[in-house]
């Protein structure tokens, strides 16, 4: 294959027709695909936790809306953190990768990138997070660097743990501490709630993600929820996301939530609900599909939190 051919090839999961495919430079969209710039859905998933706890420390704090710069650092942060936990995901991963069909045409098991340089990049996009991150006072700097205990061990998860997605929600879910710890300089009973709901929204979103990979992960032996649940993965994903709302629910009222926030919860509930009932075993299509979905979910979630904090908070 000449470098022109592995600059085309596109990975196998990626939005269809994406800029990243289209218009840019050739020699850096393996980069752009070992950052997964080509899959957003990672980002916005890392995004939206962040969002929600920012309106709800809005709203304890009486403030009429989420701090700006707050969401805007965090959205930076979330593009360059996600890039930098999935080239470190690729690295650890890349032999387990080329086993996999769906994985096998990322940028490291195809050839794409090797190794030493994706190293080099992976340090490139953990300063660009660093310097985000201390953007934020002391207190936000230490919870967010406490972050990467969970993301630097679930690349070997899924070899020693039937249910590598618990992990994964601690590390994804991480933003639901942050938008607090930022606006509060403290973490409370709030922020707490938010980030157990939001893990078990992970747990559920990405079973669903996993189905996509059963027959392989079969063959590979890498383990997944979605491997472990079996017959009963739409149970499992249902019981995820009815704890997730409770939990998320139980967070805006000891936050001082209004009717606009439970609104939004009840919006978010509904569509998590739609996806389990169009679930289906081993339809590794519409599991992508119900998976990236999850980005609306999640701004559902936000606008309400978001609505609710400018209600009771602007003046008069």
């Amino acid at each position: 294959m000449s470098a022109g051919e592995v600059a085309e090839a596109r990975v196998a999961d990626a939005v269809a027709g994406h800029w990243v495919d289209r218009i840019a430079p050739r020699p850096v969209r393996p980069y752009l695909r070992l950052a997964r710039i080509d899959r957003p859905i990672g980002w916005w998933l890392l995004l939206l936790p962040c969002w929600w706890s920012a309106a709800l420390a809005a709203t304890h704090a009486g403030l009429p809306w989420p701090d700006p710069r707050h969401l805007l650092l965090f959205l930076v942060g979330a593009v360059a953190m996600r890039g930098a936990g999935s080239t470190y995901n690729d690295i650890a991963d890349r032999d387990l990768d080329a086993q996999v069909a769906r994985t096998r045409s990322r940028p490291l098991p195809s050839g794409q990138v090797g190794p030493r340089a994706a190293a080099a990049f992976l340090a490139a996009q953990a300063f660009l997070g660093f310097l985000v991150l201390v953007q934020f006072d002391a207190f936000a700097i230490r919870v967010g660097i406490c972050s990467l205990v969970p993301v630097a061990i679930y690349p070997f998860m899924k070899r020693v743990m039937p249910m590598p997605q618990l992990v994964l929600g601690l590390a994804f879910a991480w933003g639901a501490l942050m938008g607090w710890a930022a606006l509060l300089d403290r973490l409370g009973a709030p922020a707490l709630l938010l980030y157990a709901g939001a893990i078990a929204w992970v747990i559920g979103y990405d079973t669903i993600y996993a189905v996509q990979d059963i027959e392989d992960d079969e063959i590979a032996g890498i383990r997944s929820s979605a491997r472990l649940f079996g017959d009963r993965v739409r149970l499992a994903v249902g019981s995820c996301y009815g704890a997730s709302v409770a939990l998320i629910a139980a967070a805006a009222y000891g936050a001082g939530a209004g009717l606009l926030g439970y609104l939004g919860i009840a919006a978010f509930a509904a569509h998590l609900g739609r996806q389990v009932l169009r679930l289906r075993g081993r339809d590794g299509r519409g599991a992508l599909a119900l998976f990236r979905s999850n980005r609306g979910a999640g701004l559902i979630l936000f606008a309400g939190l978001a609505a609710d904090t400018v209600n009771q908070g602007w003046p008069g």
